[in-house]
């Protein structure tokens, strides 16, 4: 096969490890990296002295994103791209062999890059998504206290009620004693000027 790149880099990023496969000629090399700032900048370095000319990467979830960006504040020059391009070989079950899988793939020229927008993209994206989660958690918020201020006025009104309901059972209470009272001295007062008949 044509060897495309004679000097590259295939590298298999989870959330914390990165492995990378350096191929120069017929030899490569395997290192393990950590996701940390300092880390990432160490691999780049790495691929910097060794002359590495292209460097892929899975597009994993969003951790190739802080490897992509960094690679491109350092002038490397790198490709995302899609595991399903890449299709699976019986077999390949380590990361290690998923670095060199990526790194054979992309010395040959077979991998096929992903869109990635260039960084002002990215970062419009970024803040655009960063205020619509604002937005959304001040909705929930908002929606929250609403709740919380209407179920508390339904509890005010609901005891404003039943306070009503008691009064008025007192007051039917007090109309009953009273109408009694009024009754019974009025049937005493028709007995004394009836004589009793």
């Amino acid at each position: 096969m044509e060897v495309v790149y004679r000097c590259c880099c295939g590298i298999d990023v989870h959330k914390s490890l990165i492995v990378a496969c350096l191929r120069r000629g017929g030899k490569q090399e395997l290192r393990e990296f950590g996701t940390m700032t300092c880390e990432i900048k160490a691999l780049a370095s790495w691929l910097s002295e060794a002359g590495c000319e292209m460097a892929a990467m899975e597009s994993t979830g969003s951790y190739w994103k802080p490897l992509y960006n960094l690679f491109e504040l350092l002038n490397l020059d790198a490709i995302i791209v899609n595991a399903a391009h890449m299709k699976a070989v019986p077999g390949r079950k380590t990361d290690v062999k998923d670095a060199e899988w990526i790194a054979d793939l992309l010395q040959h020229g077979l991998l096929r890059a992903s869109f990635v927008p260039d960084r002002a993209q990215r970062e419009l994206r970024e803040l655009t998504r960063y205020r619509k989660s604002i937005i959304e958690e001040r909705s929930r918020e908002l929606k929250r206290s609403a709740n919380e201020y209407c179920e508390d006025a339904l509890r005010r009104t609901e005891e404003a009620i039943q306070q009503a309901l008691e009064e008025v059972r007192e007051s039917r209470s007090r109309f009953r004693a009273v109408s009694r009272e009024k009754l019974q001295s009025q049937q005493a007062r028709v007995e004394e000027q009836t004589g009793g008949k």
